[in-house]
């Protein structure tokens, strides 16, 4: 006899071999462009400055997208363009439209979204445009529309406007500089997207925005030394509370000349008395520290700073030339420091001082040195193309003693050496912040008696190898001094070129949200 199986027991077994629907994974794209734009710099920047990578090529920008991370798994990824330039002058109109152009096609051709991942740096300047990443972002938002949930990632540094405020849904930036934190700042970002859609919470209900009139230098604000560290160090304290989703401290941008460019706090969250009260309190804390900012280390007239560098016996001492600092904006070919340099006889003397000069651009040096290769001698003007305000370009003469080739950004680099100094001579503008910047061009740093770079603060390898080291007020585009730049467009009054102003209204202003935008 035919045994029949139980009814339910059937039922439950066909249950059992079901499989789970596959759980839908959001669909989220990649965009953004940056650069630190210096308007007090005759500089232009060109598109191919930006080395835009396109598709999939980007996630080679962010380790914590690597192909079997977790973040990688946990959506469905639309890389479309981001392109990121070394500091430096405004950048052209037509290679911003080109620009956002490829990036508005391609979001278009592969929407719809349900987030993007907007990273950007804060503070392009762009001929005839104020507010680039403002209006870039609201242009990316009449593409894929004001439900996608956009989250952004910035550099402390950045300027932020209310429209860029309110086209982003989640905003953060660095919480360290020199920026040791960048790849995290740019993965928190990543992760409050990611998990704001997977928890079905979208936009935060509150983003409390705070103006703070006060505008600074990097290397003034560093978080290496107080106050900046102290304050700085305030921020998870607000940012990790339930109800909030990230706290912010921008210090803004101060070497270009826009009513955007000054500090500002934001809070972004759910909790309405948390967000408001968290952001109150970082705005407040800044304004109470404001006179207690000082550079980060000595700072002096180049005359002064030289005459240093040159009683000391450690080594390496470091003398930043910080006026034409191309990390921070300057054109990266003023010559006034190296002409002074090279005036003196302490240089030039057998037994004399050692010296490493990092660098100046000068391609016709560049062509005349890949012709008679090392060991040959080359003379021709270097510097002073882009920006010879301050000194003409300079003719060097001396004996090849590297080349290299094939660096992203100067693609040749040439090593001069005249007397008991190393030039290095570049095709195109570099800044110098590794070690194995100068051993691959058979430099020796550490025992070398200076070691000059166009740079403000040392960056980590540099800070960490240094003898000693001092900042001199040297001459550029990104001139230390703010009042000798002369601003004439941000909003006034302003710390600290109206040094004795009133206390400023620092109570949040609470803005729309992106879906609410007219």
């Amino acid at each position: 006899m035919r045994k029949i199986v139980p009814f339910l027991f059937l039922v439950t077994l066909l249950l059992s071999c079901k499989q789970e629907p596959e759980k839908k994974l959001p669909r989220i794209a990649i965009a953004g462009l940056g650069i630190e734009s210096s308007t007090f710099s005759p500089a232009l920047t060109q598109e191919e400055a930006f080395h835009a990578k396109i598709g999939d090529s980007i996630f080679e920008r962010y380790p914590f997208m690597a192909m079997d991370s977790t973040l990688r798994k946990r959506a469905d990824w639309v890389p479309t363009l981001v392109g990121k330039s070394l500091p430096g002058g405004t950048v052209t109109h037509e290679a911003y439209e080109s620009l956002v152009a490829q990036t508005l096609k391609m979001l278009e051709e592969n929407k719809p979204y349900d987030g993007l991942f907007f990273d950007i740096h804060g503070a392009m300047s762009v001929v005839g445009l104020d507010d680039p990443e403002g209006d870039l972002i609201k242009r990316i938002r009449e593409v894929v529309g004001t439900e996608v949930l956009v989250s952004t990632s910035m550099d402390l540094h950045g300027n932020v406007s209310v429209r860029l405020a309110e086209h982003s849904d989640l905003i953060t930036c660095y919480r360290m500089a020199p920026h040791e934190d960048a790849t995290e700042s740019r993965k928190r970002a990543v992760q409050n997207l990611v998990e704001r859609l997977e928890n079905g919470k979208g936009k935060p209900k509150y983003k409390a925005w705070i103006p703070v009139p006060i505008l600074l230098p990097g290397e003034k604000t560093s978080t290496r030394v107080e106050p900046g560290k102290s304050l700085y160090a305030q921020v998870p304290g607000v940012a990790n509370q339930e109800g909030v989703v990230d706290a912010a401290i921008w210090i803004g941008y101060a070497w270009a000349d826009e009513p955007r460019n000054h500090a500002v706090v934001m809070v972004t969250g759910d909790d309405k008395e948390k967000v408001v009260a968290g952001a109150e309190k970082l705005a407040e804390s800044f304004w109470d520290v404001r006179k207690e900012f000082e550079f980060v280390a000595p700072t002096k007239s180049y005359e002064e700073a030289l005459k240093l560098a040159l009683a000391s016996d450690k080594k390496p001492f470091m003398l930043s030339d910080m006026g034409d600092n191309p990390t921070a904006g300057g054109a990266g070919d003023v010559t006034w420091t190296l002409t002074e340099l090279l005036k003196q006889d302490e240089f030039h003397k057998p037994g004399g001082k050692s010296l490493i000069y990092a660098s100046i651009p000068g391609p016709e040096l560049v062509e005349q040195a890949l012709k008679v290769s090392v060991g040959g001698k080359v003379s021709a003007l270097v510097g002073a193309a882009i920006d010879d305000r301050f000194a003409p370009p300079l003719l060097l003469t001396g004996e090849v003693t590297a080349i290299k080739q094939g660096d992203v950004h100067a693609e040749t680099e040439v090593v001069v050496k005249v007397g008991n100094a190393s030039v290095i001579v570049t095709k195109k503008r570099k800044p110098y912040h590794n070690e194995s910047d100068f051993t691959e061009l058979d430099l020796d740093p550490r025992n070398t008696d200076i070691v000059v770079v166009k740079i403000g603060y040392l960056v980590p390898e540099l800070y960490n190898m240094r003898g000693d080291w001092i900042m001199a007020l040297t001459p550029g585009g990104v001139d230390q001094d703010l009042e000798r730049l002369g601003h004439k467009r941000i909003i006034r009054p302003m710390f600290p070129l109206d040094a004795d102003m009133e206390h400023p209204d620092l109570s949040a202003r609470l803005l729309r949200a992106s879906d609410q935008l007219d």
